[in-house]
């Protein structure tokens, strides 16, 4: 056999191994079903959703409960919220969903883990059963916008802004300039609005007097024992309870098989996970946080 035949035949090895591989990884990421077993049982189904991170987007979230909402295997949902909040919209959308699903005939019901709080508890109000350890950190009903100003900086470094607007309000917020009364006073009625919006949902959920809700709702936290008191959740227990309580209520006698959504890797994560991550995260945090938001600032 010549030289020029074995080099071809090693070239073609090569690329039919790599082939090979490419065809592993497809089928490893895309084929099968979508989900994946959390623990086994026969006596019926229930989902497993989590809400494990700033609520920035209310997609994912939203598919999922969707999705399970209408999968006649499915006898209950499980929504395990660990989130400070976020997003105004994005939390009242994930709301919305819960509601539906509740409404819908489903039981829907929530595991608070460490923090459940301002967005975090407003998605978990549309529930059938709210479920938090003694001490998950939850409440802090109320609203935060935060701006930064740099003009002070840009003026030591001899740097100016012009800015051509349609209206005086047109750039309230800038950071380029100071906030004038005017712009203070336009963003707490719109804040306040969204308040209302945040201690209406508290009141007319947990059926309590609006009066009452406002009392508590200044942004302080409460733990899980203590928001039980004030009937802010429904009962006090563990992530295993929550799953229990919902098997009860879609009538499921047994050990249920818990199910969650596979988390499919892209090849790129799997190549660049940690950085990817920490880039998306940084991304998340200065470029892509809410104006307005529901959100609980963990202490440092």
């Amino acid at each position: 056999m010549s030289k020029t035949a074995k080099w071809l035949i090693g070239i073609f090895g090569l690329l039919a191994i790599f082939f090979l591989f490419v065809v592993l990884i497809f089928v490893f990421l895309f084929s099968g079903d979508d989900t994946e077993d959390v623990s086994s049982g026969t006596a019926g189904t229930v989902a497993l959703v989590e809400l494990n991170e700033t609520i920035i987007s209310s997609q994912q979230i939203v598919q999922q409960l969707k999705k399970y909402r209408e999968n006649s295997n499915v006898r209950a949902i499980v929504l395990r919220v660990d989130s400070p909040g976020g997003g105004v919209s994005a939390s009242q959308e994930i709301y919305e969903e819960v509601k539906k699903t509740r409404e819908y005939g489903k039981p829907i019901v929530v595991s608070m883990g460490a923090v459940a709080a301002s967005g975090g508890y407003y998605v978990s109000l549309g529930a059938s059963r709210i479920v938090a350890n003694p001490g998950s950190i939850t409440g802090s009903i109320g609203v935060i916008s935060q701006f930064m100003h740099i003009n002070a900086l840009l003026d030591k470094i001899g740097v100016t802004s012009t800015t051509i607007k349609s209206g005086k309000l047109k750039d309230a917020g800038s950071p380029f300039r100071k906030p004038s009364d005017e712009d203070k006073k336009y963003f707490q009625e719109m804040i306040d609005d969204i308040y209302d919006q945040f201690v209406s949902a508290v009141a007319k959920e947990r059926k309590l007097d609006k009066a009452l809700v406002k009392k508590y709702a200044d942004g302080r936290v409460f733990t899980g024992r203590k928001a039980y008191e004030l009937k802010l959740i429904d009962t006090l227990g563990t992530y295993q309870d929550a799953i229990k309580i919902a098997a009860q209520l879609a009538q499921v006698y047994g050990t249920p098989r818990v199910i969650k959504e596979r988390k499919r890797e892209k090849l790129t994560d799997m190549i660049f996970g940690e950085v990817r991550s920490e880039l998306t995260g940084l991304k998340n945090e200065l470029l892509n946080q809410p104006i307005v938001q529901y959100r609980y600032n963990l202490p440092q």
